[in-house]
């Protein structure tokens, strides 16, 4: 992630950039330093040191973390050396690293690039670890955090949902209700174009924020069993119930802002937050746009409404990060120690104190400190029957960053050959996912 100097964290550009080392399609390391383990291939273990292998180069995350060995080596002994590296770069090379010599964990995320290194046999199952810090997870987190054969390879640390964001003033001087429904929704759009305001703030220069409104209108009509389904390539673009998505979206796209693909996130968060728009469907990194804490305290969210009532707003897309344990890691039983103290509320409790833009994947967690923001993110994903990743991570990072960032600019951009446009996407899904 990156981060502002508010310390509040940006998931843009720097967690979005096209990710060539999940596919494996693409040859890593050109023009980079290869990422490499900090003791290199020929170092013996030390039963006293555990390996890391970090993309969290920003000064925040970097400090938390820091924060979380320092008190993990006065507690056990075991020092934690850290290998850090760009936070690009260790994303882009990902798949060359693990196939070498991988430091003895590493940061990655949850959902499908979890499952893929899984497949691959680039990652250790970690059951044992479970056994130990499973009490402190709801099921949906336990659910994220297991491959398709039913083993654990994650241990999550925090997590932030994707929600639709407004103004508590705005929605007081016109006399707004939140919307429960899809109904409800479009009749609201329709309620604030007439006020003279922008209903949806919304900036997909960099790509990404696209693929959120996609992952919510389509979860919220056709279910979470589908949209994993689609995302792993194993449902069909041409399928109905994708059109279906792509006509709801097409019923709210003149409540959009207008030259959206032209337009950053930010520069489209501060039309909420100067009042000129209504709503903005995004992740709680929103705030970092709201330096004035009178305007922050004035912000609040609502879940995505309901579209279809057999799947309501059990589904929260609530991006999530941690640990992995690489294939044959050197120094496995103090690896173990480690992932066990990361899935611990102590360690995210620690996390938190640096960085609160986020919240803690722990059921268990102290939320005592919590702004009313980050008590609501957490309560959505606590209460979530199923939680999802983001379309960049629940699918093959070179399909969502070839094939679906441009295809869903050229929708927003001409809503027109929706048919065409998804025979299209299928016909490269079938290309990229059969692809060694």
């Amino acid at each position: 992630m990156q981060l502002s100097s508010s310390g509040l964290s940006s998931p843009g550009p720097a967690r979005r950039t096209l990710l060539r080392g999940v596919g494996g399609a693409v040859a890593l390391g050109a023009g980079f330093p290869l990422l490499s383990a900090c003791g290199g291939s020929g170092t013996a273990s030390d039963p006293k040191t555990v390996t890391v292998g970090s993309n969290a180069s920003d000064a925040v995350p970097k400090k938390a973390f820091a924060d979380i060995y320092a008190a993990y080596k006065k507690k056990s002994g075991i020092t934690v050396d850290v290998n850090t590296k760009d936070h690009n770069t260790f994303q882009e090379q990902i798949n060359s690293y693990l196939q070498g010599t991988p430091d003895d964990v590493f940061h990655w995320f949850a959902g499908y690039r979890m499952q893929f290194f899984a497949a691959k046999g680039l990652a250790t199952p970690i059951d044992d670890v479970w056994k130990s810090i499973g009490d402190n997870f709801p099921v949906a987190m336990k659910v994220l955090s297991q491959s398709e054969d039913g083993k654990y390879y994650f241990v999550p640390l925090y997590t932030y949902p994707w929600a639709i964001f407004y103004r508590k003033s705005v929605f007081k001087q016109y006399g707004y209700e939140v919307p429960a429904t899809w109904d409800d929704f479009v009749a609201l759009c329709g309620q604030m174009k007439k006020d003279g305001l922008v209903p949806i703030a919304f900036g997909d220069k960099d790509a990404w924020p696209a693929m959120g409104t996609f992952d919510q209108i389509n979860f919220r009509a056709n279910g979470y069993d589908f949209h994993v389904e689609l995302m792993a390539g194993r449902a069909s673009w041409t399928d109905a119930k994708v059109r279906k998505t792509f006509d709801l979206w097409t019923e709210i796209l003149p409540f959009h802002q207008e030259g959206a693909v032209g337009r950053t996130w930010q520069d489209a968060a501060q039309t909420l937050a100067s009042k000129k728009a209504g709503m903005y469907l995004l992740g709680t990194f929103v705030a970092q746009q709201f330096t004035d804490k009178a305007a922050l305290d004035d912000l609040d969210f609502f879940a995505f409404p309901e579209i279809n009532s057999a799947y309501g707003q059990e589904t929260v897309e609530a991006p999530t990060d941690g640990f992995m344990l690489s294939k044959a890691p050197k120094n496995k039983a103090g690896a173990v120690k480690l992932l066990e103290y990361l899935g611990t509320p102590e360690a995210e409790a620690l996390y938190l104190k640096s960085d609160p833009s986020v919240v803690a994947a722990s059921r268990t967690a102290d939320t005592s400190s919590y702004t009313p923001l980050q008590k609501k993110a957490y309560d959505m994903i606590a209460g979530a029957k199923s939680l999802t990743q983001f379309m960049d991570r629940d699918s093959r990072p070179d399909f969502t960053s070839t094939v679906m960032q441009p295809a869903l600019q050229k929708f927003i951009r001409d809503p027109k050959g929706v048919d065409s446009l998804l025979s299209s996407i299928e016909r490269q899904k079938k290309t990229i996912f059969t692809a060694s």
